[in-house]
């Protein structure tokens, strides 16, 4: 398989789904800038993946960032997987600080990217990847204001899909919704709340996620829909496979 990208944005990068994004990219042959905020995460990244990743420890909520490093690295595919572990507690026991938090993190990151994507413009031929979450298809009534902040990122990518093709600017969008999964700090948090909550022990909870998606799983994923232009627009991810959504 040819590899149009020469360049890829890989947000959230430091840990987790970005981490495995990042490498399966670079073994790809994609050179990847990679950012996150912690600077240690992101210098043990180089130290696996070497030359081709660049790190960049920043607020990939910041739009001038978003702005600066398309102008200056010019990449063909972005991959928006940034994100903040959400408040875990039923309704009533959030403020509004903690309900909206991943408002503030997740779905603006998504936004400034989006956009500064097709201010630039980013050239024809480009993907955007947005990462969402199952928790828009099925709920999250423990994690505030989660499951709307990454529905907000699954309208955010149909919109821009809307005006790439309005203004035949040629970027595609694809909007990803993984399972939840105890493979990552924040899907661990997540099962461990949920599982006491059902009265499960945790281990009987983990069950019934069977097949457990794990974040090689996800990078594939990312790799499989990126190179496939007749692909869908929005798929489901789990422990077994990729599923387009209707």
């Amino acid at each position: 398989m040819s590899n149009p990208f020469q360049t890829a944005v890989v947000t959230g990068a430091g840990r987790g789904f970005g981490r495995a994004i990042a490498a399966a990219l670079v073994a790809a042959g994609t050179g990847v800038v990679g950012i996150a905020r912690d600077e240690e995460e992101l210098r043990a990244v180089r130290d696996d993946l070497g030359a081709a990743f660049t790190p960049l420890a920043a607020d990939a909520t910041d739009e001038t960032l978003a702005q600066d490093v398309i102008r200056e690295h010019r990449p063909s595919l972005l991959v928006l997987n940034a994100g903040v572990a959400p408040h875990l507690a039923p309704l009533h026991e959030q403020t509004w600080e903690t309900f909206s938090r991943t408002w503030h993190a997740d779905t603006r990151h998504v936004f400034a990217w989006v956009r500064a994507g097709l201010r630039e413009p980013l050239a024809p031929g480009s993907v955007i990847v947005a990462m969402s979450s199952g928790a828009v298809l099925a709920g999250s009534p423990l994690s505030g204001g989660y499951a709307g902040a990454k529905a907000a990122i699954r309208y955010i990518s149909r919109y821009a899909a809307e005006e790439s093709k309005r203004t035949a600017l040629g970027i595609r969008l694809v909007t990803l919704f993984p399972q939840l999964t105890p493979a990552t700090g924040l899907g661990s948090a997540a099962v461990a709340e949920y599982a006491a909550r059902q009265g499960l022990d945790r281990d009987a909870f983990v069950e019934g996620l069977q097949p457990i998606l794990t974040p090689d799983q996800v990078a594939k994923a990312v790799v499989d829909v990126a190179h496939d232009p007749a692909g869908a627009p929005e798929y489901v991810i789990t422990g077994a496979g990729l599923r387009p959504i209707d």
